[in-house]
């Protein structure tokens, strides 16, 4: 977190559960959807469907929650404009937030449609496929881990050894360290060999989202929704991401992982990749709400309500970030 203000929003979601009903409290009353809640620009990734074709869309929804569709789309922008004030992006702030609303809109008119890269969307699918030139990288640094002492939590094990190509490969079991607002959560990760190549399957700790600690809701009585979100969103499956007794399972590859902006090529159509993200995230909400509720309401907002809520989220986490700073300097 000492890094940024971008930082520290991808880290501390907890603080957007607090802040973001105060500072934008004229959009808390707009239509709920089940939301991704910790949503920003290094929120996507890929993934390979069962027909083996790249996919893009949402990485993580860990912190999803029933939130207002308009807590996604401020988060994506605040994110976008920190972004580029660590000169990650390149937009200008009223570029970003069209971009985004424009994919948005025009996702709800479409009734949402998934990002399958094998055939459409060309120049989203050079910027994801960018990173996959050196996948030696990815697998360097995952067999670098040291292997785990001590025992494996029983029902770990056994959810990693059911999603391993084969029940009898020999693998060995390491902790993974990934992402920031997920620090806290055990990542347990089991690698193998298997038909001379390396394969992984990674289970992550589920945990309730952090606003039900901000609305006073205790861990035992929150409900985790990530399982939900997934299977309604409008989505292309990912055949190896599941919930099982509070662990989020998953295959580890180096096209089946979460997109960092340095990844992708300096030249790229930052318009176009703000466009599809506003559009995934229209993707999402129309899975637990009617596009018509959501448009109606998109009206009454005018053009640049986007671009003011950002902007003043944008000064409260920089606020954050310097009160921070002091406490530990």
């Amino acid at each position: 977190m000492a890094d940024g203000a971008f930082e520290l929003l991808r880290a501390a979601f907890f603080r957007w559960a607090q802040r973001w009903p105060v500072v934008c409290a004229e959009l808390a009353t707009a239509p709920k959807v089940l939301a991704v809640g910790d949503l920003h620009v290094e929120n996507f990734g890929t993934w390979r469907d069962s027909e083996g074709r790249l996919v893009w869309g949402v990485n993580d929804f860990d912190e999803a929650w029933p939130l207002p569709y308009t807590s996604d789309l401020v988060r994506l922008a605040t994110s976008a404009m920190l972004a580029a004030e660590e000169h990650e992006l390149f937009l200008d702030a009223e570029r970003m937030c069209d971009a985004l609303l424009q994919g948005y809109r025009e996702a709800l008119e479409a009734g949402g449609r998934p990002f399958v890269l094998a055939k459409h969307h060309p120049a989203l699918r050079e910027m994801a496929a960018a990173r996959l030139k050196n996948p030696e990288k990815f697998w360097e640094k995952l067999e670098r881990l040291p292997t785990m002492r001590g025992a494996v939590p029983r029902g770990a094990r056994k959810a990693l050894q059911r999603m391993l190509p084969h029940p009898s490969m020999v693998i060995r079991y390491v902790h993974r360290i990934a992402g920031l607002g997920s620090l806290g959560r055990a990542r347990i990760v089991a690698i193998g060999d298997w038909h001379g190549g390396t394969v992984a399957r990674e289970a992550k700790a589920a945990a309730p989202s952090a606003c039900a600690w901000a609305a006073g809701i205790s861990a035992a009585d929150a409900k985790v929704f990530y399982e939900r979100i997934v299977e309604r969103a409008v989505r292309c499956p990912d055949p190896f991401l599941r919930l099982k007794r509070r662990w989020v399972l998953r295959r580890l590859a180096p096209d089946c992982a979460r997109i960092e902006l340095p990844a992708l090529p300096r030249q790229r159509d930052e318009k176009r990749l703000l466009g599809a993200m506003g559009w995934e995230t229209a993707n999402v909400h129309l899975g637990s709400s009617r596009a018509k509720d959501l448009r109606a309401d998109l009206k009454t907002r005018g053009t640049a309500w986007l671009l003011r809520a950002a902007r003043r989220m944008v000064d409260d986490v920089e606020s954050d970030f310097a009160a921070w700073q002091t406490y530990w300097a």
